[in-house]
């Protein structure tokens, strides 16, 4: 006579065991976008195969295809993770400053200290609009938010007069341009880990006094159309 065979019961993982393996696996895939990230910066996107990304890590070539499906995937996720990161520093460090120029202030020192930290951000930024242009628009999305959100709130506040609300975009956009290129030219000539040039933040600083404090009393310019 035939016997039937006794049906199994999966054995449940405890929580505790669950969440250890979460937390593995999530400091695995960290480690491997922090190897992208810095063999980007080495090498550039073309040349960061999944074997200098794996070797950097310490891992085997495998272990890469069970957190990220292709090189492009990772590449996808790279600026806008490490861009998060640093956006979410300076939010952190303004955090119960007062009033727009003093967290201005503070943002532009706090993204100098990051970028001296990590110099390999800028290839990771620049290169992305050829080689991983969802993240590079992602990331830039992100930024000109933020940025646009904290323009409004001083608007409102009534410390940039003379700027009506279809200005902010413009206006976040060339503020933005504008930290990008002073710190380009300042990185350039800084060692790693150096300290932000006190003059530079002291010009920047000044120029948005004048350019945007100052428009409470300059003539109103008729706009075009």
């Amino acid at each position: 006579m035939a016997t039937t065979a006794k049906k199994r019961t999966p054995r449940k993982m405890s929580p505790d065991v669950q969440t250890s393996r979460e937390q593995r696996a999530a400091r695995t895939r960290e480690q491997l976008l922090y190897s992208a990230a810095r063999v980007v910066g080495e090498f550039g996107y073309r040349d960061a195969s999944i074997q200098r990304i794996t070797a950097h890590a310490g891992m085997a070539l495998g272990t890469f295809y069970l957190y990220f499906d292709s090189r492009q995937t990772l590449f996808d996720e790279l600026l806008p993770h490490y861009g998060v990161q640093m956006l979410e520093r300076v939010r952190e460090r303004a955090h119960g400053a007062k009033g727009f120029y003093e967290v201005e202030e503070i943002g532009a020192r706090v993204v100098f200290e990051y970028l001296c930290e990590n110099p390999w951000f800028w290839r990771v930024l620049n290169e992305a609009e050829v080689e991983a242009p969802q993240a590079w628009a992602s990331h830039h999305r992100e930024v000109t938010r933020r940025y646009n959100k904290f323009l409004q709130r001083a608007k409102s506040e009534g410390e940039i007069a003379g700027y009506d609300v279809d200005e902010l975009d413009t206006l976040a956009y060339l503020l933005i341009a504008a930290r990008d290129y002073l710190y380009l030219h300042h990185l350039a000539k800084s060692p790693q880990n150096s300290q932000v040039p006190e003059r530079a933040i002291h010009t920047y600083m000044q120029f948005l006094r004048h350019g945007l404090g100052g428009g409470k009393s300059a003539k109103k310019v008729v706009k075009p159309g």
